[in-house]
């Protein structure tokens, strides 16, 4: 089955001979050699690219282990180079596996020959180094999983059994090409175990390994929840009677967000225009691998919607953050008491600002007004939008706050 991932392919032809490095980024497995070797090779093609204007390296292949060192893959590449006078195609599919791959790929860019394309699984591949070297010179094409319209683009039939579906096993294309659950199961167990874990701990040649993985079981847990690593110490110590510094669980967290299995959403204090570094959320790339890490125990499907419903965002290129808004209310005792209300989701887009709650149901006016009462003390007027799990019709009350249902927004990329 091919899946055709035509919003990055798009970037990718568009970025064509910018003079830059395309550089793919994201999750295991979730399709990048594939983007590039299948799906932009066969661009290139029909485009009239001789394929001996297309140099590809799979360097995690032990046949090209050799080219990891970076004088034999320069070497290598200036073999390939034709004599002519037409742009050659270089595609790298995990460099960062290369020494000294800032300078080799500095070399490449300046040889005008060459148009390069790069891949890699973890953000020490755009650490601060390469940023700073590549300023300016690179550009970031960031692939997720497959989102719930590619994944039901490909499955078809009844759309609460492919959002059963894709919210159990996740959106790694691999999913697709296995037919039994159990097998799924078993695929996503030993990805995260042979594949996930194991990057991490020889990346960082860690040494407590249990350690790590009940850090993300307990992430995996909590998914929506404010925390931070001296409450997580705080789980360690009441659950498992394991004593664990908080500097050592921020590490294992930046870990993790380097392998790009989860991502940061930081507080924002709306009214104050500020962020508030006490607490984060922290939201799994890939639902499947989440599941696996519970043993599919878990499957609270409010706390999942929100998740998904992150990750669609942060697909369409919001940058998302967990708003914070403060309110005054009467106590029992009549004095006057702050109430802090939380916004799910502050998104913004350049000078575009949406907010956004997840409300897996909303059966009553009292559910309603409950989650409307935030957006309604942010005091501004930006767009201001409920996704509800029901299937509803949009609407948009007096106020001017639109309700909408999960399927109206995952399916419409124009839904906000």
């Amino acid at each position: 089955m091919i899946i055709l991932r035509n919003k990055y392919l798009q970037q990718l032809i568009d970025a064509k001979g910018n003079g830059m490095v395309k550089i793919v980024t994201g999750i295991r497995r979730s399709g990048k050699s594939f983007l590039l070797m299948t799906l932009f090779h066969q661009h290139l093609i029909e485009q009239g690219v001789d394929e001996n204007h297309i140099i590809e390296i799979s360097l995690d292949n032990r046949k090209n282990r050799q080219l990891r060192n970076p004088d034999l893959l320069l070497e290598y590449i200036e073999t390939r180079v034709q004599h002519d006078n037409h742009i050659h195609y270089v595609i790298l599919d995990e460099v960062q596996l290369v020494e000294d791959f800032v300078e080799v790929l500095l070399s490449l860019m300046q040889d005008k020959r060459l148009d390069v394309y790069v891949s890699g699984s973890n953000s020490k591949f755009l650490s601060k180094d390469v940023v700073t070297e590549f300023r300016g010179r690179g550009d970031e094409i960031h692939l997720y999983p497959l989102s719930f319209a590619e994944y039901y683009a490909a499955v078809g039939g009844d759309k609460n059994e492919a959002w059963k579906s894709y919210y159990t096993y996740g959106g790694l294309p691999q999913i697709l090409q296995i037919d039994s659950e159990e097998k799924k199961i078993i695929y996503l167990a030993d990805l995260y175990e042979l594949t996930y874990i194991k990057d991490i701990v020889e990346r960082n040649h860690l040494r407590n390994v249990e350690g790590l993985r009940q850090l993300v079981r307990i992430l995996a847990s909590n998914i929506g929840s404010p925390t931070n690593p001296k409450r997580i110490c705080n789980t360690f110590q009441s659950a498992e009677n394991i004593k664990i510094k908080d500097s050592t669980i921020k590490e294992y967290i930046g870990y993790l967000q380097d392998s790009f299995m989860i991502e940061e959403a930081m507080r924002y204090d709306v009214k104050g225009r500020k962020y508030i570094g006490t607490e984060t959320k922290y939201y799994f790339a890939d639902m499947g691998i989440r599941a696996a890490i519970l043993n599919f125990r878990q499957q609270e499907e409010p706390h999942i919607m929100e998740n998904i419903i992150y990750n669609e965002l942060r697909m369409r290129g919001y940058r998302v953050d967990v708003g914070l808004v403060e309110t005054w209310t009467t106590n029992a005792e009549k004095k006057n008491v702050r109430v802090p209300l939380e916004v799910d989701f502050v998104v913004n887009k350049g000078a575009e600002r949406v907010y956004i709650q997840s409300a897996y149901q909303m059966p009553t006016d009292e559910k309603a007004a409950q989650e409307k009462r935030s957006l309604l003390n942010t005091n501004d007027s930006f767009r201001k939008i409920i996704i509800v799990g029901n299937d509803i019709k949009r609407k948009t009350d007096e106020q001017g706050i639109v309700t909408m249902s999960l399927f109206d927004f995952l399916l419409d990329p124009t839904s906000i």
